[in-house]
Parts: structure tokens; C-alpha cells; sequence
């Protein structure tokens, strides 16, 4: 055994050890969640190092500690930096327990009601997106998801590519400039090859220009071309922007291409009445990247893919296996519709929060995060110091701090432990991206958030954020 005892009852009480251990260290993560820590990896690497002999019980909780209190938490109200944040307790409970029962999805034998609950929560993501007769599931993080959905477009388009790999076809997809990077990397690692990546223009509030898409589309086969799939984003990284999806779905329709969403970040305002028509269009698509553990805000990392149809994930990523596939139908054992083998439990967080909230909760917290946005938005185009690149589409917003650079700003920022902030380029600019994506904010911390910017900009040298 991998214990230091075979006695049950000891190992139960390790256990019970380290859980009161956890909600010591949580408590005190929660107590100082309002600062944010800062040390160079240099300082850092020392206390980490591995070593030969084993270290007592209570050794490991006081390095754990002290790591955690190094940690930046993506819960801390000065935490604007990525398209997550925030904390969900129902989620938080049911992922702090997945790890006791330590199951892998593949089947219901192993799994029990683990792979009912993924089916309720799938079911109820492939209704939301207007699949009738969908399908789906749960992978690690929005690029697998999407480099599925790449790997199912691919064996669509060349029918043999799964059994006797490529033969030379010049395949091609096509996805906006302000995609997300997980696209060419996935043409990279499946063969269709990065250079093969076609990327259509953006138009000034970054939604992709469907008229060039239809003439790349043309021309590509009329020089030998096979188009293996279209890629809209909905919510892209910096802007927040969403492709208009149903005139994609158009020229995807006309031309027989099969077509992605990558809704990573913005798929959940399905639940979301008021702003809902972003995502108008989805229905017609093939499939479907979601990433709960953004505008749901269930913890890192959860994304599941959705397709219209259903039989096709187990058409290209099925394989006999004797030895785990031994009881119940194919329905009941999603390692058949996985690309993986082992499978950590990623339904039950999602289920607890959903099942917590319901649908009218998601529909307010949704809701929430978008008027936060708009009032981050309205604060800066009121201060004569800022300038707002263009109005936010969805919850990100990008401005400028005038004469000076965005970059050096979130560089002091997070040098000094202030803020943490990033920046990206929005129309040609450098711009400071404030994500507004944790519904415990209030708008407060905007204005406090704004005014940190504006004290670090003043004491920096002028700078110009153009690229």
C-alpha cells in the first residue's frame, strides 16, 4: 500500500488530519485574500526543493502554508488579470470532495451516479446551445476542447484520416485574427499544420469580416484546398468580442464546412436572457467549446465540448478495450466519448453550483457581470485622464491611461503587489484589459481598481501604446 499504515481506522484519521489541516490553511487564505503576494522565482525555488528523506505530517502543513501564502488567488478583489475569478461555495464543496472518492469518468461501473450527473449537466449545456439530439463532454480546459472538435472536423473532412492518417490533402481552417492561439497549435499537433491556418480579418469592435471569410473560402477551392472547419470565437481574448455566428453558420452551410464555436469564455450567456443574442446562431453549429470555470465560475479547470450530433466523438475516439469496458451500454461509459482514458470528475462542481443556483441564478449572475462591465466602462470615458478603446461587448474592457504605456502600468502594478492587470493589443493599440468576470465585485473595487492605475501612471515616464 501507498499509506504508512494497513490499519483503516489510522488511515481515516490521517485523513480527518489533513481535512482539519485544509480548513485551517483555507481559513487563513480567506484572511488575507485582500492583499497580493509578490516574490521573485529566485527567492521561491529554494523552499521547494524535493529531497531523499520525507518530511513529518506537520512539516507539510507549514510548507503548505507558506506556499499558499505566495500564491496570488484569482478570488482576491484586485485580482483582474484573467477570464476567471471569483469563487463559487457550492463548487468548492463538491470539488474539494471529488478527490476523496478519487473516480475516473470512464465508466458507470467505476463512476456510480458521477456519470448520471455529467449526463444531467451535458444534457442540460447541449439544450442550452439548441441541440435537439446533442451530445458531449468534459475535457481539460478550452484548448482540448477545441482541439477536439478540430479532431472530429478533421476525420469528417478526410474520411480515412483516423485509420490511415493524411495523405497529402492541403487542409485548411479558418479562424479570426483575434482567435484564440489554441487553434494554430492544434493544427500543429494534428497534421493539418500551423501555415494552414487561414486568418480572417477582424472589423473595428473585433467580430470577424464573414465577407472575406466567403471569398477565402471561394478561392481556397478553387486552388485545391479541403476546408476542414470554421472557426467562430465567442468572446475573444482581449476584446470580449463575439463573431456573428449565424452569418458564419451561412457561409459554413453554403460551402458544406463543418463549424466550431469556440465559446470558451462566452457560451455561458446562454443562460442569460438579456444578452442571450450574442450567441444567436450556435444552434446551427457542429460543436461547441463552453468553459464553465469562466462566466459559470465553478474552479479551474472545467470546459466541455458540444456537438450537434451525436455518435461522432465515439466515431473518432472510441477503441475496444476488454479490460475497462466490461458492464452497462456505451451510453453509461463516457471513456468511449473521451479523448482521454483516466478522466478526473469534472461534473460534480458544475452540478452542485448549477443544481445551487438554477438556471434564474445563472440568468443574474450572468447578468451581473455584464453590467459591471458597463459601469467599468462608463467611469473611464468620464475621466479625462482615460480613454476606452471601444464599448465593451461583454465584460471585458480595454482602455488607455493617456501618455502612458499599458504595459509599463501592469508591470508596476504587479511589481508593487497593487493589482493584478494585464494588457493585450485592441485596434492597434496597447491596452490595460480590466476583466470584469468575479459577480462578488462591487463597483467600489472598480473605482478603487481604476484609481490604483491612475496613481502607478502618474509617476511613469510618458509612453506611446501604439503597435
Amino acid at each position: 500500500m501507498n499509506n504508512d499504515s494497513d490499519n483503516p481506522t489510522e488511515d481515516a484519521g490521517a485523513i480527518n488530519a489533513a481535512l482539519d489541516a485544509v480548513q485551517r490553511l483555507a481559513g487563513k487564505m480567506l484572511e488575507r485574500e485582500d492583499r497580493l503576494p509578490q516574490r521573485a522565482p529566485g527567492e521561491l525555488s529554494p523552499q521547494l526543493a524535493l529531497a531523499a528523506t520525507g518530511r513529518p505530517f506537520d512539516e507539510v502543513v507549514a510548507a503548505l502554508d507558506e506556499i499558499m501564502t505566495l500564491t496570488p488567488s484569482s478570488a482576491s478583489p484586485l485580482f483582474f488579470n484573467q477570464l476567471f475569478a471569483g469563487r463559487d461555495p457550492a463548487a468548492v464543496m463538491a470539488e474539494m470532495l471529488t478527490p476523496l472518492a478519487n473516480t475516473s469518468m470512464y465508466t458507470f461501473k467505476v463512476a456510480g451516479p458521477q456519470v448520471l450527473i455529467e449526463r444531467e449537466v451535458l444534457g442540460r449545456m447541449v439544450a442550452a446551445a439548441g441541440y435537439a439530439d446533442g451530445e458531449g463532454s468534459f475535457f481539460p480546459g478550452g484548448s482540448i476542447s477545441n482541439l477536439t472538435a478540430m479532431v472530429v472536423a478533421r476525420n469528417r473532412a478526410v474520411s480515412s484520416a483516423r485509420d490511415d492518417g493524411l495523405s497529402g490533402e492541403r487542409l485548411t481552417v479558418y479562424t479570426s485574427e483575434l482567435g484564440h492561439y489554441s487553434i494554430p497549435k492544434n493544427a500543429g499537433l494534428l497534421g493539418i499544420g500551423r501555415r494552414n491556418v487561414r486568418t480572417v480579418p477582424a472589423d473595428e469592435s473585433g467580430r470577424m469580416r464573414v465577407d472575406v471569410l466567403r471569398r477565402m473560402l471561394t478561392e481556397d477551392r478553387g486552388s485545391g484546398r479541403v476546408p476542414v472547419m470554421i472557426n467562430a470565437t465567442a468572446g475573444t481574448t482581449v476584446l470580449g468580442a463575439f463573431d456573428p455566428i449565424r452569418a458564419v453558420a451561412e457561409v459554413a452551410e453554403e460551402h458544406g464546412v463543418w463549424l466550431h464555436v469556440d465559446g470558451a469564455l462566452g457560451a455561458s450567456v446562454l443562460l442569460c436572457e438579456r444578452h442571450r443574442a450574442l450567441m444567436v446562431g450556435t444552434e446551427r453549429a457542429d460543436s461547441l467549446t463552453w468553459n464553465a470555470h469562466k462566466m459559470m465560475g465553478v474552479p479551474l479547470v472545467c470546459s466541455a465540448l458540444l456537438l450537434r450530433r451525436p455518435g461522432l466523438l465515439a466515431d473518432s475516439l472510441s477503441e475496444s478495450a476488454e479490460y475497462l469496458f466490461q458492464a452497462d451500454e456505451d451510453e453509461l461509459n463516457p471513456g468511449t466519448r473521451s479523448i482521454q482514458c483516466g478522466r478526473r470528475n469534472d461534473a460534480l462542481k458544475v452540478w452542485a453550483a448549477w443544481f445551487h443556483h438554477g438556471d434564474v441564478g445563472y440568468d443574474r449572475r450572468i447578468a451581473r457581470l455584464f453590467e459591471l462591465a458597463r459601469h467599468a466602462a462608463a467611469l473611464v470615458v468620464a475621466d479625462p485622464d482615460m480613454e476606452l478603446v471601444l464599448q465593451p461587448e461583454s465584460i471585458n474592457v480595454c482602455f488607455e491611461v493617456r501618455g502612458r504605456s499599458s504595459a509599463a502600468i501592469c508591470a508596476r502594478l504587479d511589481a508593487e503587489a497593487r493589482l493584478k492587470i494585464g494588457h493585450g493589443v485592441a485596434n492597434g493599440r496597447r491596452a490595460i484589459r480590466l476583466v470584469c468576470i468575479d459577480p462578488d465585485l462591487d463597483e467600489e473595487r472598480i473605482v478603487a481598481a481604476l484609481a490604483e492605475i491612475k496613481a502607478v501612471a502618474r509617476v511613469l515616464p510618458e509612453g506611446d501604446n501604439a503597435v
